[in-house]
């Protein structure tokens, strides 16, 4: 596992800990996770890519840079109330739309969505999201 892989699952089980409520940026109501891979057409992955994540009510983005092995990870400031909204994924010229889904009521689970780029394709994957959370923090854990 890369550097970078290891200290971006780091982060994350550090986030996954229980927080003090005065810090609202960190905790599950006020955030949302785009997470994927970068890969050519050939599925090799694809390092040093930038994804961008944008919030279209907004035009607010969060950006994000792949690992040796094209894995991204971008967190965007959303509360409850921007459940419904959409974003914009975009990696170069490859774009994809995700509707921000999540239950208000769970305040437990991490939110988000997985967009994959391959090749010229996106492709959301969001059943995959908390498996390939869970994935990353199991490989820090590990090492």
């Amino acid at each position: 596992m890369s550097r970078a892989r290891r200290l971006l699952a780091a982060v994350l089980v550090a986030i996954a800990l229980p927080v003090v409520p005065a810090v609202a940026e960190h905790e599950v109501y006020y955030r949302f996770t785009v997470l994927g891979y970068v890969k050519d057409a050939q599925g090799k992955p694809i390092a040093d890519a930038t994804v961008e994540v944008t919030r279209d009510k907004t035009a607010f983005s969060y950006l994000g840079q792949t690992d040796a092995e094209g894995f991204y990870f971008v967190r965007a400031r959303l509360g409850d109330e921007s459940r419904g909204e959409v974003l914009t994924v975009r990696q170069g010229p490859h774009v994809r739309r995700v509707l921000v889904i999540f239950d208000p009521a769970n305040q437990t689970d991490e939110r988000g969505t997985r967009v994959d780029f391959e090749g010229a394709h996106s492709i959301e994957r969001a059943a995959r999201f908390r498996s390939t959370l869970t994935d990353i923090i199991g490989a820090v854990n590990r090492h």
